[in-house]
């Protein structure tokens, strides 16, 4: 199983990186022979974009552990409302120790996660119009611009559920388009409670998503009466394309559902249990 988690998760190409038409053979005149570069391992590399990577790194993976680039895939999340102070200090604590993607927290506690988690990689990301997404454009426009100016890194916006049931599409695209255009280049990432939705909805959502300029689609908020399947993570996949992210959250609990929703293709997952999944 390490094995092939470590061929479906790919790092991002560093800047400077070669192309990917070359390796050490053809650049140095010489060759490691670690037979992990992007050249030596072409279906790999074929099935990691077939997934939706849209870079594939070019260096062995042998330096890097495979908690690490699993790590780099999460979102550690505590979204509950009673949520404490101490629970959110030792949230980013825990994001810090292992390198997680980010820390995913209530709107009110942005400025705490930014204050302890700066000079880390880690970004702060909040929610929108969460959980519902009921709420009208203009206040979560206004919500996303005041959590960037808090120091949101990322948003996770939830799509108009009951416009999407409504087969109101330029409502939802419109719903959409308002965050993102808040967000001023911060990346929005789209929840569209799969559970509650049919196989033509969540296309037609993720339709409006790319079509908004979102960053990513989700699978859930985790506060439904479902959350993500490996089949929806597919699905939305092949809608969206490999230009696009897509974020299981809901149910992640171990390490078998995150590679299960990896292989699917999967680029970011949100989870409470994180340091499970990783430790």
């Amino acid at each position: 199983m390490d094995d092939l988690i470590s061929r479906i998760v790919s790092e991002m190409v560093p800047p400077g990186a070669a192309p990917a038409s070359s390796c050490q053979a053809q650049t140095t005149g010489g060759c490691s022979t670690c037979g992990q570069c992007a050249v030596h391992r072409a279906p790999e590399v074929d099935r990691i974009a077939q997934a939706g990577a849209a870079r594939i790194s070019l260096t062995p993976g042998a330096d890097a552990s495979l908690k690490a680039k699993i790590a780099r895939m999460i979102d550690h999340t505590l979204l509950k409302p009673e949520g404490t102070e101490a629970e959110i200090r030792r949230l980013c604590d825990e994001a810090a120790k292992h390198g997680f993607a980010s820390v995913c927290v209530n709107p009110c506690w942005v400025p705490l996660c930014r204050r302890l988690l700066q000079g880390s990689r880690v970004k702060v990301c909040t929610v929108i119009g969460f959980p519902l997404g009921a709420n009208r454009g203009e206040a979560k426009a206004c919500e996303a611009a005041l959590a960037v100016k808090d120091g949101a890194g990322e948003l996770d916006m939830v799509a108009n559920l009951g416009r999407i049931k409504s087969g109101q599409m330029d409502l939802v695209e419109q719903d959409i388009r308002e965050v993102v255009r808040a967000a001023r280049g911060v990346p929005v990432k789209v929840i569209i409670e799969t559970a509650l939705l049919t196989d033509e909805e969540k296309v037609r959502a993720c339709l409006a998503a790319r079509a908004a300029g979102a960053a990513f689609v989700k699978t859930s908020t985790g506060f439904s009466k479902g959350g993500a399947t490996a089949d929806d993570v597919a699905l939305m996949r092949r809608v969206v394309g490999p230009a696009m992210g897509v974020k299981a959250s809901g149910g992640v609990k171990d390490l078998d559902t995150a590679v299960k929703m990896i292989e699917s293709g999967a680029t970011r997952i949100g989870a409470s249990a994180s340091v499970a999944i990783v430790g």
